[in-house]
């Protein structure tokens, strides 16, 4: 039986922070929300997801370093330019790099909460 994917849902402390920047900086639409606990933006063929997380959670310190996704998203031309505007909102922000092998400029950053994301440029 062959599956896809078709959502992705990350736990995070702000749902409305991360959907104003996911909104302000990459003009996903808004598909579902419940005030301050859960919001669906439309990328494209995934949905991304902002689940609100339990209270157990909520007032631990932020750890940056520990979170093990990286969500990609391409960007079909302009990536330097929309990198120079995202450093220019304050977004932290990786150098543009190109590996061998690979036919894409690419380069990542972090979001409030410190989700890493990568920018993807094809050739």
């Amino acid at each position: 039986m062959p599956l896809s994917m078709n959502r992705l849902i990350l736990y995070v402390r702000d749902v409305s922070l991360l959907k104003r920047f996911y909104q302000k900086h990459f003009s996903f639409d808004l598909v579902e929300e419940i005030s301050d606990e859960w919001v669906v933006l439309n990328t494209g063929r995934i949905e991304l997801a902002f689940h609100r997380v339990g209270m157990p959670w909520r007032d631990l310190p932020l750890s940056r370093s520990s979170s093990n996704v990286k969500m990609v998203f391409i960007v079909k031309s302009g990536l330097p330019e929309l990198r120079a505007s995202l450093l220019s909102a304050g977004v932290v922000m990786g150098g543009i790099k190109r590996y061998d092998g690979f036919s894409q400029l690419m380069c990542d950053g972090e979001d409030p909460e410190g989700n890493v994301f990568q920018l993807s440029q094809p050739d």
